[in-house]
């Protein structure tokens, strides 16, 4: 399972979120994608062994990814201070892969109705379990 992890700014989210996966699936195939260098080495400090940095690479491995973890910024043009380009928000979009946005801000006045407020463990324990399970879909899916 080719895991993505993609965050902007200084990247705190995204190595949180490296972290938590890399914790309960240490062999993970996981890279992550900044919008600039600093977020990118926050998450490499998480535990990640790949990264890259910009909108090229992020959109090159969107097309490849099996799951996009974020926060929800990430596919919104412009979102995270202009971070976010539309071409950013049409490669997470567009990709094949199963998306796990985390809410943010509400700086763009974006309200995803039938969301729950959880503090930021509750929607990493949330991120791990669906990780878990889309594994066990792949398994079942090759054999």
């Amino acid at each position: 399972m080719r895991i993505l992890v993609i965050d902007g700014q200084g990247g705190g989210l995204g190595r949180s979120i490296v972290e938590k996966i890399l914790d309960r699936f240490p062999q993970a195939d996981l890279t992550v994608l900044g919008t600039n260098a600093m977020a990118t080495a926050n998450m490499m400090r998480g535990g990640a062994k790949k990264g890259a940095t910009g909108e090229n690479a992020i959109r090159y491995n969107c097309a490849r990814a099996d799951v996009i973890l974020g926060p929800v910024g990430i596919i919104l043009p412009n979102a995270m201070l202009g971070e976010i380009s539309p071409a950013v928000s049409e490669a997470v979009l567009s990709s094949p892969a199963e998306k796990l946005l985390f809410p943010v801000s509400n700086a763009h006045k974006l309200h995803v109705l039938g969301h729950t407020e959880k503090t930021w463990q509750g929607y990493f324990e949330e991120a791990v379990k669906l990780l878990e399970e889309f594994e066990a879909q792949q398994r079942e899916s090759r054999a």
